[in-house]
C-alpha cells in the first residue's frame, strides 16, 4: 500500500524515516503573479494522480506573498475554498508592501512547488521549500524548509538540554499541556518561532501562525518538516541581518513585551504548602531576620476556600487580609494565584456568575463540559467569549474588594488548561477532533492517537471555534483576560500576570515561569537555556523556580542556585506541596550568605535592569541574552549556554555543577572586566577557568563600552529608589563608552507614552589624552530628581589617577578619588550631582 506513495529505504541512522516522498511528489503552479497591495498571489494545484496519505487533500491552494517590510516577508498557504481555521490573534499589519526588500522571492515548479527565500546581500538560501512531500489535507499540513545552517534556536515550549538544536533527526512537538519538564514532551505553551544563524554570522528567523497540535522534525541537510493538523501554513520570514533584530523584528508583527512594575524586578518567594498566615507570617519575619533583600510574598491554591477560584478560607486564611497589609508596610507586594477551572457548585460565585454570563465552553449540543481539578468537578472559561471580559473582571474585583484580598498581582495557573480526567468526566466522543488521522508526537497520543490526555475534549466549542484549533491559546486568552481585568481593578497601575501556559504574543500581557522542575543539577542548568529561548519568543520577563519545585534541595545546590537565580529577570524562589522549606533563611548560613551576595548585586543594578525592560518594551530586545547575540561571528558562542548577559554588556557566569568550586568563562574577543574589581581581563577569545567558592561571590564581567546606572541596595526595591545612584563606565578599545538610564514612577501605565518619565544618556570619549563624561537629560518628564547622583566608577583607565579632575568646571577635591593602580579602575565619590541638570567630567590623563 504504501510502496507508491513514498521511496521507501531502511536506514540505521536514529530518527531518520523509512519512507520519504518521491521527486515531485505535491502541487504544480498554474498561476503566479497575481497582483495584491502587499504582493502577489500563486495558485497552485494537487498532482492528481499521486495518492494522498490521509485523504481529503485541498485540489488548490494559494500561496500569498506578502512584502511587510524590507526585513519581513509574509508566505501564506490556504485553500480558497474552504472557511479554515486561522489564528485570532492581534498582528501589527503594515499599510503598504516594501519596495526595496533585502530579500528575493522565487516560485519553483521543478521537480515540484516551492518557495525559495534568498538573502540578497549574500545570496545565501534561508527558507527552500523546493523539497518534495508538500501536503494540505484538512487535518494534515506538511511542508519541508532546506535552511541556510544547522544553527537552530528556539521552538518550544519544551525541556532543552542545549541552546542549539539537536540537527539529527530530532522531533519535536508543541500542544499546551500540563506536564513536568523532565524529558522531551510538549509543554506549557506554544512558541513556533526559531531562529537561524548563518555560516557567515548573519541571522534571520521564521514564525508558524498556527495553533493547532503540530511538530517540527530537524534534519542534518540541514532542513526542517512541519507538520499540523489543521488551520493554513503561515510563515512570516525575518532578515535580521543581527539576531537582536531578528526578535525585535519578530516583536513588531507578535506585540512587544510588557513593562513590569520596579517592584516586579525584586526577589519573590512562594511555596505551595502554607499550611495557614501564621506559615507565611514566619517566612517573612525569618527572611527579614536575616535581612534578605524581598519585594514579593505569594499565597498558591492553599489560601482558597477548598481551592476554589475567587475565594477565601476563613478556616487558615480568615487574616489574610492584615498579613498583606503588613506586607504592603514594609514596601512589599503580594500576589495570589488563580487557576483556570471554575468549581462546578451552584453556590460558588464564579459558576454562579458564569451561569448568568453564559460563558463556559460547551459540547455542540450546548452541554457545559466538566472535568476535575483541585476544587473536585469542575467547569471552563471560554475565555474568547463576548461576554467573558466583564464576567472575569467581576471575579477578579470580587477577590480583592468582597475578599479583601488587596492583591498586587495575579498568577495563573493550570491554564493548558489542565484536567485530572480524560477529556471530560465522561471521557470524549470518538471523533476525528479528539481521535484525529494523524496525531503529532504529543503527551498521550502515542497511546491511543488522542489529543485529550490531562486536558479537555477537543470537539468542545467555543465562541472562537473548536476547542480542537483553539487549545494551545486558551492560556493567551486568560493571560490577556486577567490583564485587562487588572487594569479595571488598578486603572492607574500595571498589572502583573504571571502566567504557565502562554503562546506568541502571550509577552504583551504577562511574564512566565518554566513550570514545575526540579531540584536537580540538570533542571538548573536547562533554566538558564529556557530563559534564553522565551527572551527570543518575546518574554523577556522569565524565570524558573529558584531551588527546584519538586523534591528536596540541597544546601549546595540551593545556593548555587540563589547566586544565578538573582539574575534572571523573573527572579522566584517556589517550592511543592510535602517538600521542606527552602525559603533562602530556612536553609542555614551558607544559602543566607549566597543569597544576600548576590541580591544585594541584583538590587544594586535594578535601575540598568529596569532600563533594559523599557528597551524590550520600546523596541523587542533581549533582556537575558546569549553571547550569540553580540559575538554571532565567533562560532564559540553558538552553543554557550552556561553563561549569559544582560544586555549587550553584562556578563553572568555561573556554577552549575555539583561539588566545582570553579568555574569555566568564555570570553568573547572584547575587553571585559571584573565586575567586583575593575580588573581587566587579558585572556580574551577563550574560555578561562575562575575560582567561584560556594561561600564566595558569582562570576559577574562588565564588557568595554557600556556605561551601567546603578544605585546603593537596600532590602526592597522601594528602599532602593529613595538611595543614592551612580554610574559603572567600562571602556572599550576605542576609549569610550556609554549607555542610558530610564526613571519613571515604577508604576504607572504607559510612561512612554505620557512622557512621564525621565530619560539619561551617559557618555565617555576619550581624545587627545583627556577623557569628557557628560551626563545628558533626553527627557524630564518627572522634573527633578530627589536622590543624589554620588559616584562614578570607571574601569578601564590608561592612567591612575589622572593629573586633574573636573566636575562642571570645578577641580575635584582628591579625598573624593578612590584608585587603585594594580587595577587601573577609579572611583568618584560623594558628587551629590542633580540628575538632571547637564554634567561633564574632564580628566586628564
Amino acid at each position: 500500500m504504501f510502496s507508491f506513495r513514498c521511496t521507501w529505504a531502511e536506514t540505521d541512522v536514529p530518527g531518520a524515516p523509512y519512507c520519504t516522498f518521491p521527486s515531485g511528489y505535491g502541487y504544480e503552479v498554474i498561476a503566479t503573479n497575481i497582483p495584491t497591495d502587499l504582493g502577489f498571489i500563486a495558485v497552485l494545484r494537487h498532482k492528481n494522480q499521486q495518492p494522498t496519505l490521509f485523504g481529503n487533500d485541498a485540489k488548490y491552494v494559494y500561496l500569498s506573498v506578502e512584502y511587510w517590510n524590507e526585513n519581513i516577508l509574509r508566505l501564506k498557504l490556504y485553500n480558497p475554498h474552504d472557511d479554515r481555521y486561522q489564528v485570532p490573534i492581534p498582528l501589527n499589519n503594515p499599510s503598504s508592501k516594501a519596495l526595496n526588500p533585502n530579500y528575493h522571492v522565487n516560485i519553483t515548479d521543478s521537480p515540484q512547488f516551492g518557495i525559495v527565500v534568498t538573502r540578497t546581500s549574500t545570496n545565501t538560501e534561508i527558507f527552500n521549500t523546493n523539497l518534495p512531500g508538500f501536503v494540505f489535507s484538512d487535518q494534515f499540513l506538511q511542508v519541508t524548509a532546506q535552511l541556510s545552517s544547522s544553527n537552530i534556536y528556539g521552538f518550544g515550549e519544551q525541556r532543552h538540554q542545549s541552546y542549539a538544536h539537536d540537527m539529527h533527526w530530532k522531533t519535536w512537538a508543541a500542544f499546551a499541556r500540563d506536564n513536568q519538564p523532565d524529558n522531551d514532551e510538549n509543554l506549557y505553551g506554544v512558541q513556533p518561532f526559531y531562529m537561524n544563524v548563518e555560516n557567515d554570522g548573519n541571522a534571520n528567523g521564521v514564525f508558524l501562525l498556527n495553533s493547532n497540535a503540530m511538530e517540527i522534525t530537524l534534519q542534518p541537510s540541514p532542513a526542517i518538516t512541519y507538520r499540523t493538523i489543521g488551520g493554513i501554513l503561515d510563515f512570516f520570514v525575518f532578515l535580521g541581518p543581527t539576531p537582536e533584530n531578528v526578535v525585535q523584528q519578530y516583536t513588531s508583527i507578535i506585540g512587544r513585551p510588557l513593562m513590569p512594575p520596579y517592584w516586579a524586578l525584586g526577589f519573590q518567594l512562594s511555596r505551595w504548602g502554607y499550611e495557614n498566615t501564621a506559615a507565611i507570617r514566619a517566612v517573612v519575619d525569618r527572611q527579614r531576620a536575616a535581612e534578605i533583600p524581598q519585594d514579593v510574598q505569594y499565597s498558591d491554591i492553599d489560601y482558597m476556600d477548598n481551592y476554589r477560584d475567587f475565594s477565601l478560607s476563613t478556616t487558615n486564611f480568615a487574616d489574610l487580609p492584615e498579613l498583606i497589609k503588613d506586607i504592603h508596610d514594609h514596601n512589599q507586594r503580594y500576589i495570589v494565584i488563580i487557576d483556570a477551572a471554575i468549581a462546578d457548585d451552584p453556590n460558588d460565585f464564579a459558576y454562579q456568575e458564569g451561569i448568568k454570563d453564559d460563558i463556559f465552553i460547551k459540547y455542540a449540543n450546548g452541554t457545559i463540559l466538566e472535568g476535575h481539578v483541585w476544587p473536585g468537578p469542575t467547569v471552563f472559561p471560554d475565555f474568547t467569549h463576548h461576554n467573558v471580559q466583564k464576567y472575569w473582571s467581576k471575579c477578579v474585583e470580587h477577590l480583592y474588594e468582597n475578599q479583601s484580598v488587596e492583591f498586587d498581582g495575579l498568577w495563573t495557573d493550570m491554564n493548558e488548561p489542565s484536567n485530572f480526567d480524560m477529556g471530560s468526566i465522561n471521557g470524549c466522543n470518538q471523533n476525528k477532533y479528539n481521535y484525529p488521522p494523524y496525531a503529532p508526537h504529543i503527551l498521550g497520543a502515542e497511546v491511543n492517537g488522542s489529543l485529550f490526555q490531562k486536558t479537555i475534549c477537543m470537539d468542545t466549542v467555543q465562541q472562537a471555534g473548536l476547542h480542537y484549533n483553539l487549545h494551545s491559546l486558551f492560556g493567551y486568552f486568560m493571560t490577556k483576560r486577567t490583564f485587562t481585568a487588572l487594569q479595571e481593578v488598578f486603572p492607574s497601575r500595571r498589572p502583573v500576570v504571571v502566567s504557565r501556559s502562554q503562546y506568541a504574543g502571550s509577552g504583551r500581557y504577562a511574564s512566565h515561569w518554566l513550570g514545575d522542575n526540579a531540584s536537580t543539577w540538570q533542571a538548573l542548568k536547562d533554566a538558564i537555556i529556557g530563559i534564553l529561548e522565551y527572551n527570543i519568543f518575546g518574554i523577556p520577563y522569565v524565570g524558573a523556580d529558584i531551588c527546584g519545585f519538586r523534591g528536596a534541595t540541597t544546601v549546595e545546590l540551593c545556593a548555587r542556585w540563589m547566586q544565578v537565580g538573582a539574575f534572571y529577570p523573573f527572579s522566584r524562589n517556589h517550592n511543592s506541596l510535602g517538600e521542606p522549606d527552602q525559603d533562602p533563611a530556612s536553609l542555614g548560613t551558607v544559602v543566607v550568605n549566597a543569597s544576600i551576595k548576590s541580591l544585594k548585586e541584583r538590587y544594586r543594578l535594578l535601575p540598568f535592569l529596569y532600563t533594559l525592560m523599557q528597551d524590550a518594551h520600546d523596541h523587542g530586545s533581549t533582556v537575558a541574552r546569549p553571547l550569540l547575540h553580540e559575538f554571532p561571528t565567533d562560532e564559540n558562542t553558538w552553543n554557550i549556554s552556561t553563561q549569559f548577559l544582560w544586555g549587550s554588556s553584562f556578563l553572568i557566569s555561573p556554577v552549575l555543577d555539583e561539588g566545582k568550586e570553579e568555574v569555566d568563562v568564555y570570553f568573547p574577543k572584547a575587553r571585559w572586566y571584573d565586575y567586583y574589581t575593575g580588573q581587566e581581563i587579558t585572556t580574551v577569545g577563550t574560555t578561562v577557568t575562575l575560582p567561584a567558592p560556594l561561600d564566595g561571590y558569582i562570576q559577574l564581567h562588565v564588557r568595554g563600552g557600556i556605561a551601567i546606572p546603578a544605585q546603593e541596595p537596600a532590602l526592597t526595591s522601594a528602599e532602593c529608589r529613595n538611595n543614592s545612584m551612580g554610574v559603572l563606565i567600562a571602556f572599550d578599545e576605542n576609549g569610550s563608552a556609554s549607555g542610558t538610564l530610564y526613571w519613571d514612577d515604577g508604576v504607572s501605565q504607559d510612561t512612554r507614552t505620557t512622557g512621564k518619565y525621565n530619560e539619561f544618556l551617559f557618555t565617555a570619549v576619550t581624545e587627545n589624552n583627556q577623557i569628557t563624561i557628560s551626563i545628558l537629560t533626553l527627557n524630564n518628564g518627572l522634573g527633578n530628581m530627589t536622590v543624589p547622583f554620588d559616584t562614578f566608577l570607571i574601569m578601564g583607565l590608561e592612567r591612575i589617577p589622572p593629573s586633574s579632575i573636573k566636575v562642571d568646571n570645578v577641580e575635584v577635591d582628591f579625598q573624593n578619588v578612590i584608585y587603585e593602580t594594580s587595577t587601573n579602575a577609579m572611583m568618584l565619590v560623594n558628587l551629590g550631582l542633580q540628575l538632571t541638570e547637564y554634567h561633564t567630567i574632564v580628566m586628564t590623563l
